[in-house]
């Protein structure tokens, strides 16, 4: 049972309502997350803010929707899991991958050295080691989609985070969490 409530869209304040109708237009829906987070339309905007800058970074979406797998597995975030396992096959991440993720491994090398750098950055809490971070950089990520890895988990940390204190709803077809 959720313990954050969520905002009707048809209700809500202004400034909520305009977000909201930005997440409808550009998913179709306005997933219950958003919705809880509309209660204070600081935290959606905060949220789709960091988003939508990262969308405009050099790591791609199939890139970033892995990394989201692998924060919820490395969190225990069972919305999120759901939730960017559909938006993972809508930004083209094939279904070995999907169900890979999670575990930080995928089917192209230089994907699966983000992944695993993502992890240890969790793992660490950003105290990574030298070898971690010259494992990255050998798979041909410079300091700039380096940093962009971090703002990903930082951004999916965040929502993981919110989901686990909300017991938000899952409003995505439930995927089971993989053992870490």
């Amino acid at each position: 049972m959720p313990r954050l409530s969520v905002v009707d869209p048809a209700s809500a304040d202004p400034t909520a309502k305009s977000l909201l109708n930005k997440v409808e237009r550009a998913l179709g829906v306005t997933p219950n997350m958003m919705r809880a987070m509309a209660v204070s339309p600081a935290v959606l905007d905060a949220y789709l803010s960091q988003s939508g800058a990262l969308s405009k970074g050099s790591l791609s979406g199939v890139v970033r929707e892995q990394i989201a797998l692998v924060a919820a597995v490395e969190n225990s975030c069972e919305y999120c899991y759901a939730a960017h396992h559909v938006l993972g096959d809508r930004a083209g991440v094939n279904a070995d991958d999907l169900a890979a993720a999670g575990q930080g491994k995928a089917s192209d090398d230089k994907t699966q050295a983000a992944l695993r750098f993502a992890k240890a950055v969790i793992e660490t809490r950003g105290f990574v080691s030298d070898e971690d971070l010259e494992e990255v950089r050998a798979a041909g990520y410079g300091d700039g989609e380096i940093g962009e890895i971090v703002a990903n988990v930082a951004l999916n940390v965040f929502t993981n985070y919110f989901n686990s204190v909300a017991r938000t709803d899952i409003d995505f077809p439930v995927v089971a969490l993989p053992a870490k």
